[in-house]
């Protein structure tokens, strides 16, 4: 009979799976895991320290760039813990528009997270499907934005500009004639609202095709259930939050436990996993996938009923109008000197924290009464999920790595910050 060697291998950083820049240093004997270590450091983004020499205003895109797949909802802490130092209101539109967009970034992340999870498992198609659905997301970014990604749409004290009245159509070109442009500008219609709730109708027909090539799928199954199992008890103090807490059977989410904005005013339910296997985390993404389907019909009925201010119009906070800057000259020195010199945010810190797509997305803030801050600390999700990558593979085949990275739903800019 064959000895059993023990190996010591590297996954990543280039493997596929290892995203890029996670280098696993796994030890085993024969296929089966013993040991692994996550090595981290290979993006080193360097944000919280970047921070400190740029103003409040201008460290907003940096958000952006830490999970660059769940853009806005990392901004949006940003900007909850400066109204916090500040004391500032955020007027009511406001509010309902920045829950929309974190739902909307919500499914952005989850697609993502579902196609290259299914991808790395073997499955193929999944990950076309979920790139299609994406692109309408992005288009809702671009027209309120202007940017696919990196919005930098959320401000202290709301957001940059009201939903657009139009949506932006496709032209005729060489690749697609009049005909088939007509059948793509079918719900551009009308505006951005409109748009949306367009897509609010049509996507939980959609989930329930990710579900019929995956949930009964034999083999998605066979990799999956009972692979990287956590207790309840083990999750909590691991620090596990979102789905990969709830995935475990812990029912906490910062949306209903610690409301912010106007989730208090939202109808939905918190999904719930059972075993804590990658099966059930799955699960409880695709349920998060119909129930953010759910806020973002809500947020789009009350838009549509309610006009009103969408930032702040303390002008030593937020800019004033186009029109304003350009016929006053009081209003032309504020615009001048909230973007070269920023605001000053009173002495003190403080800690805002949002359920982030991939669990509690937290930034410390400590101000000096300067115009940027003295210390900036983020807390991300993706750190604790991935410290605790040893004891989720140990004793798991080699290919079941590849299962656990997927499940955790790391993206190395928060975590390498």
């Amino acid at each position: 009979m064959a000895d059993i060697k023990n190996y010591t291998l590297n996954l990543g950083p280039q493997h596929p799976a290892a995203h890029g820049v996670l280098r696993l240093v796994l030890e085993l004997d024969g296929e089966v895991v013993q040991r692994a270590d996550p090595h981290i450091g290979l993006l080193h983004r360097a944000t919280e320290k970047l921070a400190e020499s740029k103003t409040f205003i201008q460290s907003l895109p940096y958000m952006d760039r830490l999970d660059y797949v769940s853009m806005m909802s990392n901004e949006h802490a940003y900007c909850l813990a400066i109204e916090k130092l500040l004391g500032l209101d955020v007027p009511l539109r406001a509010q309902y528009i920045r829950v929309m967009f974190s739902e909307i970034t919500r499914l952005l992340n989850h697609l993502l997270w579902l196609g290259c999870h299914g991808f790395d498992c073997g499955a193929m198609n999944i990950l076309i499907y979920c790139f299609r659905e994406r692109e309408d997301l992005f288009d809702m970014y671009e027209a309120v934005s202007g940017a696919r990604m990196h919005a930098a749409y959320f401000r202290p004290g709301g957001v940059y500009r009201d939903l657009p009245d139009t949506m932006p159509q496709y032209q005729v070109s060489r690749i697609k004639n009049a005909k088939a442009i007509a059948r793509l500008n079918e719900n551009r219609q009308g505006s951005l609202l409109d748009f949306i709730d367009d897509f609010t109708k049509r996507f939980p027909k959609l989930v329930d095709e990710y579900e019929t090539l995956l949930t009964d799928n034999r083999i998605w199954k066979q990799r999956t259930v009972g692979i990287g199992v956590v207790t309840p008890e083990r999750a909590k103090n691991l620090g596990f939050t979102g789905a990969m807490l709830r995935g475990s059977g812990v029912e906490w989410d910062l949306r209903k436990h610690q409301p912010y904005e106007v989730y208090d005013q939202m109808d939905f339910d918190i999904p719930v996993g059972k075993t804590g296997d990658c099966y059930d985390r799955y699960l409880v993404r695709v349920e998060e996938m119909r129930q953010s389907n759910r806020i973002i019909e809500q947020c789009v009925g009350w838009l549509k009923a309610n006009p009103g201010p969408v930032i702040t119009d303390n002008h030593k906070i937020a800019p004033p109008s186009r029109v304003g800057m350009k016929s006053s000259m009081e209003e032309l020195i504020h615009h001048f000197k909230l973007f070269t010199e920023g605001f000053h945010v009173p002495e003190g810190e403080a800690y805002a924290s949002v359920e982030h797509p991939k669990g509690e997305f937290g930034i410390y803030l400590i101000s000096d009464g300067a115009n940027k801050p003295y210390r900036l600390k983020i807390r991300a999700p993706g750190f604790a999920h991935l410290a605790a990558m040893d004891e989720m593979v140990r004793g798991h085949m080699l290919a079941d790595t590849v299962a656990v990275i997927g499940t955790m739903d790391i993206v190395f800019g928060e975590i390498d910050r």
